[in-house]
């Protein structure tokens, strides 16, 4: 299976357990990983053979920024869904960066990686959000 990926999706959005974090917010980093069958759009150069990686990116932006979760664990889950719901991808890879998480005497980043693919998507009930 063929991979389509995207790196450094900047969405500035209003995520976490702390309220000033929820009401103010801040940045975050999110990369995708979509697997879809590129062979047509790779045998006939043809863009509306091909995954729109602009559509997906709208996407992500979308659900980031007007979502408001506690846990960036629950932000993944709900990128898992909404990519695996819009588009023709048998699994997607989601990692949620939070670039300045307030942990005191902390200069890195905090972040979760998701994998999902359809059969989840299909198991699991919907996130509030």
């Amino acid at each position: 299976m063929d991979r389509v990926s995207l790196r450094g999706v900047d969405v500035y959005a209003h995520h976490g357990v702390h309220p000033a974090e929820r009401e103010l917010g801040q940045r975050f980093v999110i990369d995708a990983d979509l697997w879809v069958d590129c062979s047509v759009a790779a045998r006939t150069d043809a863009l509306g053979e091909a995954l729109d990686y602009t559509a997906v990116h709208r996407r992500i932006c979308q659900v980031t920024a007007e979502t408001s979760f506690h846990l960036i664990e629950a932000l993944a889950g709900k990128l898992c869904r909404a990519l695996l719901e819009a588009f023709p991808v048998d699994r997607v890879r989601i990692r949620v960066e939070k670039p300045n998480p307030p942990i005191p005497s902390f200069l890195g980043t905090a972040s979760v990686t998701f994998e999902r693919d359809r059969h989840w998507c299909d198991e699991q009930q919907e996130l509030p959000g």
